[in-house]
């Protein structure tokens, strides 16, 4: 998977999160940054990594987002290992 693709699965997971305040929300205290700093934080590199990572610790919410964009899960799993570089670099 190329990155480019990778970031266009982890950019469409992102703004359905925006969509929901609960999960929104879940995602922030997750990654630690504050709803003003997502613009900012989405730039950084890993980033995105991270969204794709979110969603791979509640199955539920991996699997709607699957069913609702019409993916496979492991693609999700194959994205952000393209997005992180590999698991050796981001253990």
């Amino acid at each position: 998977m190329s990155a480019e693709e990778a970031a266009g699965i982890a950019t469409e997971a992102l703004l359905r999160l925006s969509r929901d305040p609960d999960q929104i929300g879940r995602f922030l205290a997750f990654s630690g940054i504050g709803p003003e700093m997502i613009r900012q934080a989405a730039a950084e590199p890993g980033f995105l990594a991270g969204v794709l990572e979110f969603y791979m610790t509640d199955e539920p919410l991996l699997l709607a987002l699957c069913e609702n964009a019409g993916i496979r899960p492991t693609m999700i799993a194959a994205a952000r290992y393209a997005l992180a570089g590999g698991l050796e670099d981001h253990a």
